[in-house]
Formats: structure tokens, C-alpha cells, sequence
């Protein structure tokens, strides 16, 4: 298994610049198991509802995105960049720098009046900064909203609004959970309406989610850690919808990693802490029954993660689809509502039809 099993080709104006005007506007591609083969219906976000059944569980991911990039110079002159990857103390956090040569070290970097800070050392691609006070409210001051590499253009007012979820509530991300970005309150008030429960759990997304696969993550079966929180009324709550027959659905790849962490014992349980877990085909999933999530990268570990949970082949098929239908891609663009094929289902090789959109969606 390389990084190339999961390619595909995406032309460059199908990447999403600008979110939409209205969240929930948004196209949906929901792919699920059939009895005659593989459909993959073209639908609106907004349909999310009437494919969920009432007592099912909805678990979104409330972190919150800090702004977490700084623009600043070394004592030289020099420019840099910095880009958060957490922080670790009241003044101390790990970042990538971006600069003509690397500070070593020992020197002093400024990022606006009276705001310094000291060089530690390296941790792996990593830099250890002390700031001279405490970073968080540096950050809220004079940092910006960290857009991915993809969307080539420079944060603007609207994106500190724009490029939170609706879940948004516990400090510490440097990027979004995406499929979250889908929801608005009308829809969560929808989603009440039908039956089903919505609960949240907590996981700060680092900035190695945009970094290339690396061969030490693919031989050892680890990837970049990230701090979360899944708490026990969370743990009762999924019992308790497996009890009235309900499926738990993960917000995104970032909930489905915390879950499947804090199930790695075969057993749900509390998890505070960070978890390395790489989710790759192979894996056997123990807690989630169905996902949203936005259309990833090539050869990324969150394309991976979804190939895992929806097969390889059905995946990167519903992929090809998408572009062929002129899907929006990435943080900014559209969603897929994707259900595990039962166990002994076809491997995902027939070709997926497309419902035309605005097919009605009875229920999943």
C-alpha cells in the first residue's frame, strides 16, 4: 500500500477559494449500499435529514480554530512565517517556520510591538518557541485565520467567521473540521426535529493534517498526534443509541479518528489526551456507522481514512463521480454522506450511477 493507491485527478478550478454564501447550500453526494449494486445520489446538504432516522447519534467535533498564523522577522531583517502546530504551555507551542534559512536556537524572532519570542530547539519538522507572554491572546491579536495551501489567496475579514463550524466552542485548532462547516442552525433544528440526537467531542486539528505522507507514518502505522477529548457522558450516549437501535454518525474525519481512539480496546471509554491512530484500509471499525465528510486530497491520510471506512474502490469511484459532476472540493467545497457497505458487500469495482439532483431522497 503507497500513497499512489489513492490518486486521483482534480482539476485545479474544481478546488473550492470561497465558501458559499449560505452553509447549508452546499451539494451532497450520498453513496450507500444497494441491493442491485452501488448508488451514489446527487442531492443538497440540505437533504442530510431525510437520509437519518430518528434515534440515530450525530457527533460533530466543536473545536475552535485559532489564528494561527503570524507574520513577523528575525533579529537579521529576514521574513518569517509561522504556522501553529499547538501550543504546549501558557507561553511555549510547537510551529513551522518558514523563513530563508532556519533560526537557530537561541534566536529572537518578532511578530508585531511587544511581541517576541525565543527559539528553543527542533522537534522533528517542528520548531519549540517561548513566547515573552502568553500566545493564545497574541494570536486572537495579530494572527491570522490559517487557510490550507490549496485556497491561494490571503484570509479576509469574512473567513474568522466563515472558517469556524457551528460546533465550534474549545479553543486549539489550526485547521478546520471541515464537514462541520456544512451545518447552520436551521439544519441543526432540522435534524432535532427528525429524531435525531447531536452530541460533540473535542479534537485540535494540527497543521501536520496538510503534511505529505511521510515512509516512517506508513511503516509504522502512526501518524502526527493530536490532543482530544471524548467524554463519558459522550461513551453513554453512543450506548445508549446502540441500545434503542440507533447508528452513530461521525462530523468529519477528525470525529471518526477520536471515536475509533477511544474505542481502540474494543470498548468505548473516556479518552483526554492525544492520539497518533492512522486509520488506513484494513482497519476494522468498532464505533461508527456512517460519515459527512468534504472530498480530501489525493494521496492524503484522510482520503485513506475514508477509503477505510467506504472500500477503496467504491470510494475513489464516487471520487471520480464527483468530478465528473463538477463537485466543489477540499475545506470550502461540497460533501459526501457515506455509509459502510455491510460485510460481504461487492468490493466497490461496479461502476456507481449518479441520481440526477434534486431526486427525492426518501429515507436511508
Amino acid at each position: 500500500m503507497t500513497p499512489a493507491d489513492f490518486h486521483f485527478d482534480l482539476p485545479p478550478e474544481l478546488i473550492a477559494q470561497q465558501p458559499l454564501p449560505e452553509r447549508s447550500a452546499s451539494r451532497l453526494l450520498h453513496v450507500a449500499p444497494q441491493f442491485a449494486g452501488l448508488l451514489a445520489r446527487d442531492l443538497r446538504f440540505t437533504d442530510l435529514p431525510g437520509l437519518l432516522q430518528p434515534g440515530d447519534l450525530l457527533i460533530a467535533n466543536d473545536t475552535r480554530v485559532l489564528p494561527a498564523r503570524l507574520f513577523g522577522q528575525k533579529a537579521s531583517g529576514g521574513k518569517v512565517e509561522l504556522l501553529l502546530e499547538r501550543v504546549v504551555g501558557e507561553t511555549e507551542a510547537l510551529v513551522q517556520l518558514r523563513s530563508s534559512h532556519a533560526p537557530k536556537a537561541g534566536s529572537q524572532l518578532s511578530f508585531g510591538p511587544d511581541v517576541t519570542a525565543e527559539v528553543l530547539g527542533r522537534q522533528d519538522e517542528f520548531f519549540l518557541l517561548r513566547f515573552a507572554r502568553p500566545i493564545v491572546p497574541i494570536l486572537e491579536q495579530w494572527g491570522h485565520v490559517p487557510l490550507p495551501p490549496y485556497i491561494r489567496r490571503d484570509d479576509g475579514p469574512g473567513d474568522r467567521q466563515r472558517y469556524q463550524t457551528v460546533f465550534a466552542r474549545e479553543r486549539g485548532s489550526v485547521a478546520a473540521p471541515t464537514a462541520g462547516l456544512h451545518f447552520d442552525e436551521p439544519l441543526l433544528a432540522a435534524l432535532s426535529a427528525r429524531g435525531v440526537e447531536i452530541r460533540t467531542l473535542t479534537l485540535h486539528v494540527g497543521a501536520g493534517t496538510f503534511a505529505p505522507l511521510r515512509p516512517h507514518q506508513l511503516k509504522t502505522g502512526r501518524l502526527h498526534a493530536e490532543r482530544l477529548e471524548v467524554t463519558a457522558e459522550l461513551c453513554a450516549a453512543v450506548a445508549d443509541c446502540r441500545k434503542r437501535g440507533g447508528r452513530v454518525i461521525a462530523v468529519g474525519t477528525t470525529a471518526m479518528r477520536a471515536l475509533e481512539a477511544a474505542g481502540e480496546s474494543g470498548e468505548l471509554r473516556p479518552l483526554r489526551g492525544e492520539t497518533s491512530l492512522f486509520i488506513r484500509p484494513g482497519y476494522v471499525f468498532r464505533i461508527v456507522d456512517a460519515m459527512v465528510t468534504n472530498f480530501h486530497l489525493p494521496e492524503s491520510s484522510l482520503l485513506m481514512l475514508v477509503c477505510a471506512f467506504g472500500g477503496t474502490e467504491r470510494v475513489l469511484a464516487a471520487y471520480r463521480q464527483a468530478v465528473a459532476s463538477r463537485y466543489r472540493f477540499f475545506s470550502y467545497g461540497d460533501a459526501m454522506f457515506l455509509e459502510r457497505a455491510p460485510v460481504g458487500a461487492p468490493s466497490g469495482a461496479t461502476p456507481l450511477s449518479i441520481a440526477p439532483e434534486g431526486a427525492p431522497t426518501g429515507d436511508s
